[in-house]
């Protein structure tokens, strides 16, 4: 879990330099058009000369803005529809559990393929695309979570003193339904960037010149046998920090679950 967490930092060092005015991921040099990684490009240089190190900076940069964004986004209006659905009940409950049936009856990067085709490209439209299919998961986990605590006596013990719905969700059924919810928010940084990357890959995300992981994967699959280091660096750096946070994810994981720490 420490190696994971130092990556993800790393992957947040990369985003906050990718922001610093002495990168310049759209700086064009035609005479340094392909050029191995050296000591004056350690990563090399692109079909337009620029500097490769620059570009993956300034894709942390949007990778980590939308996948923050993203998870922010759906995390909270999962945990909103969840704490519906668990503390009414009843036809609220049905009516919920028909909507979130219904987004998992689509395959969800297909889903979010079609709403940034329709939406068209960009980084806002690619977030609310993600959301709107990200907020399924952190729903279902808060509307179990929430069913199997309203029963709890401390519970009983707010609604027998008056308190408003309101305040017995957020003081007394929230936190306690929060720490599958911090797991689900780890894989979902996961998804998210992978989802972005597709997306960008594909042309439905972030455009050009904007750097972004994806897209510089997609640039690079055609000088693939000639300049493989323009596909290298973003495929490492996407392969790494999706590994590190579904490690992080199952670090949490194992750290909330008490049944495992417990077993001998």
């Amino acid at each position: 879990m420490r190696i994971s967490a130092f990556v993800l930092g790393l992957w947040l060092i990369m985003a906050m330099a990718g922001t610093l005015p002495s990168f310049d991921p759209h700086l064009v040099s035609l005479p340094d058009i392909l050029k191995p990684p050296s000591t004056s490009h350690w990563l090399g240089t692109d079909e337009l000369g620029r500097p490769i190190l620059d570009r993956l900076l300034a894709g942390a940069s949007v990778s980590l803005l939308v996948a923050v964004t993203t998870v922010s986004l759906s995390a909270t209006i999962g945990i909103i529809i969840g704490l519906l659905a668990g503390y009414f009940g009843g036809i609220v409950d049905r009516v919920i559990s028909r909507l979130i049936e219904v987004f998992l009856a689509f395959p969800g990067m297909l889903l979010a393929i079609a709403m940034a085709a329709m939406i068209g490209p960009g980084i806002d439209n690619v977030i609310f695309a993600l959301a709107v299919m990200g907020w399924v998961g952190y729903a279902r986990l808060v509307r179990v979570q929430v069913m199997a605590l309203r029963q709890r006596d401390h519970v009983l013990a707010a609604v027998a003193l008056g308190r408003t719905d309101l305040a017995i969700m957020i003081r007394h059924l929230l936190p306690l339904a929060m720490a599958p919810v911090w797991v689900e928010a780890s894989f979902g940084l996961a998804g998210a960037v992978v989802a972005e990357a597709g997306l960008s890959f594909l042309g439905l995300g972030i455009q050009p010149p904007d750097a972004s992981w994806g897209g510089m994967i997609r640039d690079g699959v055609r000088y693939l046998l000639v300049a493989p280091h323009l596909v290298l660096a973003p495929g490492m750096a996407l392969f790494l920090v999706v590994l590190a946070a579904n490690l992080f994810g199952d670090g949490l994981r194992d750290r909330f679950d008490v049944t495992s720490r417990n077993t001998p």
